[in-house]
């Protein structure tokens, strides 16, 4: 993935340069190194383990800064123009032209539908992201724009220019509401992110905050870069090595990292240029030379988590895409795609005694194949949504317990809600808001599971199936299967209608319709629900290669090593196949191609 476009366009590329290159610790590199490439003898230079950079994409100009909003990146060039990029796969989506000189700030305003750019050429520029055209120009500036940002209203723009002057403009009508003056150019202005009426700016290394009126307010601080947190409860700067994490309102010391200290890579002599937090206020970023670091600010003792290496430049601007992914544009015309706090592994292990970093088990899988997703929750209490396509982690999230048996995750209206069992009760939890939206008394569970439209809970225990309507947290009506241990089959709740599975492979289903209407048994279960015969029961449990038969033509369509063979979650839906593991990880298997065969 990290070199997807060289592979794309020369597949040979792999034999004759990648494989050599792979960690000597993978199967990878015993097998097709020690036996097929004995001619190649790599002196120095191979990595320890498999690198946490997921993508690699070459410009053709330089960049020069980054925004992300909306799933999507937008890159700004020296040449002029700006690239949109796809913030999961890394594609080009679009080329945005109209700058006649190279770009130098680009900001997403917070709905992700508009795009803010300033450049070499004075002037500044409001963009629609989903035409690519341009909505507005701003003249006034008498040299380079250095930084831009958008209030979080969208109402005004803030400028910083070299020209040694903040101007702020109306969005509606382009026009200039304010100037304040300074005695040096403004290297940076960035509003807060939750008053329209504040920003704050850095001239001559002087980090001044400031309201729309030009009115001073707060402390000076210096330093060279600054980034407010998303819940602006925090906001990091950059002066010399040190980067410094404070609490917005207080001013008091959160954190205080020196990238000299934790660099033992031979650049420790780097200043920290930029700085930017995850979504999730948990994670900061800073860029020093070619390396970049991450810190971990909200724990009890703040820590460096990630030390990213492979870049052959200056990185020039860092954003967080996801609490997992960083992206970093450099000097060498390149956007690089880092994992941050994923399992670094050998994608291929030879026998399943090789010993490998370990996660926490996986607890509970679900699929969301309309929306390109899985979602997995681990025994340690950690959600995590994967992009079916890529396989790349979109986001991770921390729910506030690990005790429980049952579980479930589903992205509802961009609501990622996740419910579990612990303790006799059911909590319904809601990630995007970081709070428990109800609890529901269960004594037992033998499944739980929230329907495919995401409008029911599904609740089964000593045989009598419930089921609870989301968000009013109504019971809609209840069953008895009539067997004493059914289990709730979760890859069967499908909009309003669920089956559950025996012991015995038999299966009852029932489609429970609308709020206050009756429900209605499903007189042929098997027959409009995926095959679960695709997978062999008893064929995890072989010596060696592990088959996925269809037991319907009796044709074996994929092996897997012996590693995978015994998943504590698997979930099937006719197209995609999704296991966990004991060791965290999360397979992830694509069977669309059978259908044309």
């Amino acid at each position: 993935m990290e070199h997807y476009d060289t592979v794309l366009d020369s597949p040979s590329q792999i034999y004759y340069s990648a494989l050599p290159f792979c960690p000597p610790s993978s199967w990878l590199h015993e097998c097709y190194v020690a036996e097929h490439l004995q001619a190649v003898k790599v002196v120095r230079g191979l990595p320890v383990e498999w690198g946490t950079c997921s993508r690699t994409i070459l410009l053709h100009h330089v960049s020069e800064t980054l925004s992300y909003g909306n799933n999507t990146i937008a890159v700004g060039l020296w040449s002029g123009e700006i690239i949109i990029l796809d913030a999961i796969t890394g594609s080009q989506a679009d080329i945005l032209f109209g700058h006649t000189g190279w770009v130098t700030s680009v900001v997403f305003s917070p709905d992700g539908t508009s795009l803010v750019s300033g450049s070499n050429d004075k002037t500044i520029k409001l963009w629609d992201i989903q035409t690519g055209g341009i909505v507005r120009t701003f003249y006034g500036h008498t040299n380079q724009i250095w930084s831009v940002s958008i209030s979080s209203d969208c109402t005004r723009i803030a400028s910083g220019s070299l020209d040694k002057r903040i101007c702020l403009w109306d969005t509606q009508t382009g026009e200039c509401k304010d100037i304040i003056y300074q005695q040096h150019a403004v290297q940076y202005v960035s509003f807060s992110p939750i008053d329209p009426r504040h920003f704050i700016f850095i001239s001559y290394n002087s980090i001044q905050q400031c309201d729309i009126s030009g009115y001073r307010t707060g402390f000076t601080y210096y330093g060279t870069h600054i980034a407010f947190s998303p819940d602006h409860t925090l906001f990091a700067s950059c002066s010399g090595t040190i980067v410094t994490v404070q609490n917005s309102s207080f001013r008091t010391i959160v954190a205080i990292f020196d990238v000299v200290e934790s660099d033992y890579y031979g650049y420790g002599d780097c200043n920290a240029q930029h700085c930017c937090f995850s979504p999730d206020s948990r994670l900061v970023a800073a860029a020093a030379g070619r390396i970049i670091y991450v810190w971990d600010v909200v724990s009890p003792d703040p820590c460096l988590v990630e030390t990213l290496v492979g870049n052959t430049e200056d990185v020039n601007s860092l954003v967080f895409s996801s609490p997992s992914c960083l992206i970093s544009s450099a000097k060498n015309q390149t956007v690089k795609f880092w994992q941050v706090g994923v399992l670094s592994t050998s994608p291929v292990v030879a026998n399943s005694e090789t010993i490998l970093p370990t996660s926490a088990s996986i607890m509970s899988l679900s699929l969301q194949a309309r929306d390109g997703i899985a979602i997995s929750s681990d025994s340690a209490g950690m959600v995590k949504t994967w992009d079916i396509s890529t396989g790349l982690c979109k986001a991770s999230v921390q729910i506030p317990g690990s005790d429980f048996n049952w579980g479930d995750a589903q992205l509802i209206d961009g609501r990622l809600i996740f419910v579990w069992h612990y303790n006799r009760r059911i909590h319904i939890w809601d990630t995007e808001k970081g709070e428990l939206l109800q609890t529901l008394d269960a004594p037992g569970c033998r499944g739980l599971r929230i329907s495919g439209d995401g409008s029911k809970l599904f609740y089964l225990d000593n045989g009598i199936l419930q089921v609870w309507a989301m968000w009013t947290w109504e019971l809609m009506g209840e069953v008895n299967s009539g067997w004493e241990e059914p289990t709730l089959d979760p890859l069967c709740a499908d909009g309003s209608k669920i089956w559950i599975l025996s012991e015995d492979s038999s299966t009852q289903g029932w489609d429970f319709g609308v709020l206050g209407s009756s429900h209605v048994p499903l007189l042929h279960a098997s027959s409009g629900r995926p095959c679960l015969d695709l997978i062999g029961g008893t064929s995890w449990q072989a010596e060696g290669p592990i088959w996925i038969e269809d037991t319907s033509t009796g044709k074996e369509i994929f092996q897997l090593p012996r590693r995978y063979a015994e998943p504590l979650q698997l979930k099937w839906n006719g197209w995609y196949l999704i296991a966990g593991y004991e060791s965290g990880e999360v397979l992830i298997l694509d069977f669309n191609h059978l259908g044309s065969q």
